[in-house]
């Protein structure tokens, strides 16, 4: 259904309130970014072991690190971007969906490990070209009141996605007969089909926010324009960008270290449950082997569990916010989570799995709204995109983290063991629930009323953010 958004009112930061389909329109294109993000969290370590690799959190740093560079730059141009046909976030959309694209369809036919770390690189920084500008679309487009629910319905499309994507190895197997073994060093023709029709669900999906989907202009395009030339060029851009995170709001200082242990528990798991449930559960590290890939396809499904969890934990989230606060649903989702994780070294039967990826998906679905609802509500208009995007360092430097120590603790302390990595990422996420507890969320000491400002004389407020939280 088209739907497009009415022009919000010029000089003025009051935004309408926008109807379901309005808010469904500009969420549906991260049900293609999440196809690309789940055949890259589920299938990825498997290729690395497929073509011989040993050191896989270490091959795992090509992610962070495009995320790294790509993230706040993608959001620096966008904030300086307006197209009266496209608008200012679209094109990168656009863009990034080609690229991806592409990639997808390329990854699962390399032949040697190098091309594989290349290819992770390459799907990686697409995938991110278009994903940063969408977390700051709901600033742009949402008053404070939606932005949970906007932010709610990308984790519903994620969840959705992911669910999907995360089972196509097994579903080509198991229900079309399609082989889920290959020889020594050749990706199995599931994963390869797998791959292609992310691919195509990912530029489709795209598509249809772009089309469906209008911005609002700048407030005041003359002063937008000498913005724009006065911080033009691209070396001042990142420059700029970088020098974001010495200058960041309070809100986002604290929400950075919860992002670190909450993401360093998920790169442990998508990094090592492939090896962990192999080995600890199927009992076999054969790459070759039909127990090997019978287990590596499970972690296919138990991801899509979490992942489908998730989508509907992200409906309740909103309700359980409002009952409750931001920052209590974030530490019970959390909570939920960690238990989650840890509970994985006590199982032997692989069913019983799927209660593990209940409570994952409850933090997941947490994990990608209510921090960014918490931090929209903190930063200028003219600035969401940018911020948003140096916000993404704190999941980056935690990916840098997992990459560097991981390996280490699981081949030296460990012993190889990788279902102990699990367990150490279950209390990271447990520690980073009891760390939202800190953060000072402006939404939650607002009068009661739909046009409340914030209390500026509240304990912990921040003077240097502007006190409307629409903002």
């Amino acid at each position: 259904m088209a739907s497009s958004v009415a022009a919000a009112p010029t000089g003025t930061r009051e935004k309408p309130r926008l109807s379901f389909w309005q808010i469904w329109n500009m969420s549906f294109g991260f049900l293609g970014i999440q196809f690309g993000f789940a055949l890259q969290n589920a299938n990825v370590s498997r290729i690395f072991e497929t073509l011989g690799g040993t050191e896989i959190a270490l091959y795992w740093l090509a992610a962070p690190l495009t995320g790294m560079l790509v993230q706040p730059i993608i959001g620096y141009m966008s904030d300086r971007t307006w197209s009266p046909k496209w608008g200012r976030r679209r094109p990168f959309f656009l863009v990034g969906a080609i690229l991806a694209s592409l990639a997808l369809l390329v990854m699962p036919n390399v032949t040697a490990l190098w091309m594989a770390v290349g290819m992770l690189w390459i799907m990686d920084s697409s995938i991110n070209i278009s994903m940063e500008p969408f977390r700051a679309l709901v600033g742009d487009l949402l008053p404070s009141e939606q932005r949970t629910t906007g932010f709610a319905a990308q984790t519903f499309f994620i969840g959705v996605g992911a669910v999907v994507a995360s089972s196509l190895p097994w579903m080509f197997t198991n229900w079309f007969g399609i082989s889920n073994t290959a020889p020594a060093g050749q990706i199995p023709l599931s994963v390869k089909y797998a791959f292609y029709i992310g691919g195509a669900v990912f530029l489709a999906a795209v598509l249809w926010t772009v089309f469906n989907t209008k911005e609002y202009p700048p407030e005041n395009l003359e002063e937008f324009e000498e913005e724009k030339r006065r911080t033009a060029g691209f070396w001042n851009g990142i420059r700029e960008s970088f020098a974001g995170i010495f200058h960041m709001p309070k809100t986002m200082a604290q929400l950075a270290i919860v992002q670190f242990f909450s993401w360093l528990a998920l790169f442990s798991m998508w990094i090592y449950t492939t090896p962990a449930v192999t080995s600890h559960i199927y009992h076999t590290t054969d790459t070759t082997s039909k127990l090997y890939n019978e287990g590596a396809d499970w972690v296919g499904i138990c991801f899509a569990v979490y992942n489908g969890v998730s989508a509907v934990a992200a409906l309740l989230l909103p309700v359980i916010a409002r009952r409750t606060s931001r920052r209590v649903t974030h530490l019970i989702c959390l909570v939920a989570g960690g238990l989650g994780l840890i509970s994985i070294f006590f199982i032997q039967d692989p069913k019983m799995l799927l209660l593990s990826m209940v409570g994952v998906g409850i933090a997941w679905a947490s994990i990608l709204s209510v921090p960014y609802a918490m931090l929209a509500g903190a930063l200028p208009a003219n600035k969401m995109g940018y911020y948003m995007g140096v916000f993404n360092f704190f999941i980056v430097i935690p990916q840098v983290v997992a990459g560097l120590i991981l390996g280490f603790f699981t081949q030296n302390v460990f012993h190889g063991e990788a279902v102990y990595t699990l367990v150490l990422g279950g209390c990271s996420m447990i520690i980073s629930g009891l760390l939202t507890l800190r953060v000072h969320d402006a939404d939650d000491i607002q009068l009661p009323t739909a046009d409340a400002t914030i209390h500026t004389s509240s304990p912990g407020y921040d003077t240097t953010v502007e006190s409307d939280p629409r903002l």
